[in-house]
């Protein structure tokens, strides 16, 4: 009698086990998250009349779970351009790495869409590109170069950078200051796009902007 309670009460204790341990275990599904950073960070190129395959709907994405592990985990796509940490940008959209690995562990999870249908966001709105085009650079410089006059900067606009060059961009100040602007790494310029600051940077005159090559052209955006 004592040994049956014994093992009816070893087979309880498991049961609560392994019932605490399903219990709030959810999967990462398309309804639910993936779409949501889907929509926030790809489907401004990524859609019907974009300049990219369309990763609008679970349909769309299926056949692509390879392609789109690949490129997310090689920091492709979204094709920002830029080492995260290095600068502060208000146009930031880089994934974050736990962006990158809900993504992963959803595709290597068999990418389950969810049964819960409305869970999906509704799309977002889209706007075509304003008229004319972005503000011409207050001047654009290769190598090395001393600001003889204060200068508010903000942003920088690559224009000319050689393939898989990595770049790395600082402002020496006149006090001993280092501040870090922009390091370029993996920049396509088949998506070119400006590097805008969070806040703008004041420079004082005789501050040296450091880190550009000679064969490459970057702009200075600001006043």
């Amino acid at each position: 009698m004592v040994r049956l309670l014994l093992i009816a009460g070893l087979c309880c204790g498991l049961g609560a086990i392994v019932t605490a341990h399903n219990i709030g275990v959810t999967p990462v599904t398309w309804n639910r998250e993936i779409s949501r950073l889907v929509y926030d960070k790809c489907a401004s190129c990524h859609r019907p009349g974009g300049t990219a395959f369309s990763m609008m709907t679970y349909q769309d994405v299926q056949p692509r779970l390879v392609e789109i592990k690949t490129a997310v985990l090689n920091r492709r796509m979204p094709p920002w351009g830029a080492i995260k940490g290095f600068g502060e940008f208000k146009n930031d959209q880089a994934l974050t790495q736990e962006q990158i690995e809900l993504i992963v562990d959803w595709i290597q999870n068999d990418a389950p869409r969810g049964n819960n249908r409305r869970a999906l966001p509704a799309e977002p709105p889209f706007q075509a590109a304003p008229p004319g085009s972005p503000p011409a650079p207050l001047r654009a410089i290769s190598g090395a170069i001393t600001l003889d006059r204060p200068l508010v900067l903000d942003g920088l606009l690559p224009e000319k950078i050689a393939s898989n060059q990595s770049i790395r961009i600082t402002a020496a100040l006149p006090n001993g200051a280092v501040e870090p602007l922009v390091w370029l790494h993996q920049y396509d310029g088949r998506y070119p796009h400006p590097f805008l600051f969070r806040k703008a940077v004041r420079l004082p005159a005789g501050t040296i902007i450091n880190g550009v090559p000679n064969d490459a052209l970057i702009g200075l955006l600001g006043h």
